[in-house]
Formats: structure tokens, sequence, C-alpha cells
């Protein structure tokens, strides 16, 4: 990959992009040629804020910020970049709480190099600069267009960021509270590939279900707005695929307090529940903002006041891009 010597690009350019909850894979059998696959949705909090502006080398600061360089240097490396970054992170996303952040990190720095030096901004591109999407490509597609997504996995024998099967906006009335209990930190990295490789392959008739309550509830549950049927199917699929990561995490869902969590949230009426990623996030989506208030007291009183708590609605577009052209910046 080569980037343009002189680029004709902004000055700055501001990124915000929002968290992202999964709510499962849908095969890890592989045995049709694809592998993971898998459907999540973007909440606008918390949120990634990321400024990049022009500089000869790179640089960065605020939360996540040596985070950021890495990826920065990774991206420059693979567009053998002719100049560098000055990178600010003025908001982070919890690390290693299920929410997300490394890959909208990833992206964001690799959005802001894009726009500098005028390179690709499309999410298979910049997943690609920055060698993310191994398995999930929920985040890339949350990050490009938010809402509700669905991707196809990826194929054995290639490298290729999984591609986007669905996308719809979220109903405007629906709302998710999602609680970050205190505890063991979700799996990453390194700790994150060997589980998947310990993981057994799941049994061909649960597989077979996911993708029947996929095709069949959640995707016309949320064309619909039918919020019941689509906590019932989410609910059911978190059951089922939990079970297959049950041998890395001990149980269907982390255990301690996210495990039980899940099972309050459920017992407090919300019309679905579940886990994101290896967590410990969980949350609980219900209808309006009423139920969101008393859902998110409820879920803080049960935390005492440790941990944290998001309710609100879901993030119906991807991240925000706002490029300061050197015009601009004078004025």
């Amino acid at each position: 990959m080569t980037a343009p010597p002189d680029p004709p690009g902004p000055r700055s350019v501001w990124v915000e992009a929002p968290a992202r909850l999964h709510f499962g894979m849908l095969d890890l059998r592989g045995a049709l040629g694809r592998r993971f696959g898998g459907m999540g949705a973007a909440i606008p909090t918390p949120s990634l804020v990321l400024e990049a502006s022009r500089a000869p080398g790179f640089s960065a600061r605020g939360p996540e910020g040596e985070r950021a360089l890495a990826f920065a240097h990774r991206y420059a490396a693979a567009y053998a970049l002719h100049g560098g970054a000055r990178l600010v992170v003025h908001r982070a996303i919890p690390v290693h709480a299920g929410l997300g952040s490394g890959t909208q990190l990833a992206l964001a720095v690799a959005r802001a190099l894009a726009e500098l030096y005028g390179l690709p901004p499309d999410a298979r591109a910049l997943a690609r600069g920055v060698d993310r999407a191994h398995r999930s490509g929920v985040g890339t597609w949350i990050f490009a267009h938010g809402g509700f997504v669905v991707e196809g996995g990826r194929r054995t024998d290639d490298e290729m960021v999984a591609p986007l099967l669905a996308r719809y906006p979220m109903p405007a009335d629906w709302r998710v509270v999602v609680a970050v209990p205190p505890g063991t930190p979700g799996m990453s990295g390194e700790a994150e590939a060997a589980a998947f490789a310990r993981l057994p392959p799941p049994p061909e008739r649960e597989v077979e279900h996911v993708a029947h309550l996929v095709l069949m509830a959640l995707l016309p549950a949320v064309v619909e707005g039918d919020l019941e049927t689509f906590g019932l199917a989410l609910t059911d699929v978190q059951c089922v695929t939990g079970r297959w990561f049950a041998p890395a995490q001990g149980g269907a869902f982390a255990s301690g307090a996210s495990a039980e969590l899940v099972h309050a949230m459920r017992d407090w009426g919300a019309a679905g529940v579940g886990q994101s990623s290896w967590g410990p996030a969980v949350y609980g989506i219900v209808a309006g903002d009423r139920s969101a208030a008393d859902l998110a007291a409820r879920v803080r009183t049960w935390l005492g006041g440790v941990g944290a708590v998001h309710a609100g609605p879901f993030a119906n577009e991807g991240a925000r891009v706002t490029c300061r052209h050197a015009e601009a910046a004078a004025r």
C-alpha cells in the first residue's frame, strides 16, 4: 500500500465512535466454509472521541494514548505514510469490558489518518490498515453504519473482513440499559485467540437453531419494531451461544455479577437480556424512557454504587467524522 506524498486533506480531524454490544456469534463450526459470523448494535454511550492533526511524526496523549499510537504506527506502515499525526484521545470506551473499545479506537485512528492523508475511508480498508476484524466484523460495520448489524463470518481460506449481510436502524422507542460491573476483565488479544482455539465445535443443531432465530425472529422483529419477539429471540440466542463459550468463561455468562445481573434484569421486566462479548458488560432492552430509568435505577441499587450503568436509545449512525481545513483554522 502506498500513500500520496503531498495529501490535500484537512489539517485536523475529529472522530466520535459509539460503543458496540455484541449479541452473539452464528457459527463456531465452520462446516459451510465460514466461521464466526455475528450480530450486534451500536450504543451512543460510552463513546470514543479522538482528535488528530498533521505532524512530522506520531505522538498521542489521553486515555488509551499508547494504544492509539500503536494503531497509528500500524496504519502508517501499511500505507507507507510520508507524515505523521498528533493524536489526542479526549474520551475512551472502557477497555476489556465487552464494548468493543479496541476495534473502535483502531478504526477511529485509521479513519482520522485516512482523512488527513487522502486514503480510502471505507470500513474494510480501515480494518485491514490496522489489522482488525480477525474474527468478528460486528465492530467494523457498527463503526461504519451504527444500528443493528449482521455479518456473515470469515472464509477459512482468506483474510477479508466478514461481509455485512444486514443493517437496520433500531426502533426509536427501544431503550437499552448497559451495566459494567466490577470484576475480571473480558478476554482479548492472545488470551482470546487461545480461548477460541480450545473451544469445542458446538452441535450442528444448535448452530441451525441460532440461524433460524436470526433470520425468522430477530431481523423481522427489528424491521417491524416488535420488541417482545426480538427480546425473546435474543435471550434464546444468548443462552445457546453462551453455552458454546462456557468452557472458557465458566458458564453461559461470565461468572459472578455479570451472570447474576443478566438474570436479574430479566426478572425486572427486560424484554431481552444478554452479555456483550466476553463481558463483564451485560444489558437489558426495554421500551421507552420510563422503563429504562426504572431498570437502570434497580441495576444501580443492585450494584451498590460500584461499576457503571448506561441507559438510553441505540445509536443509529456510525462514527461521526468532522474535518477542519486550513482556511477554517485561520478564521
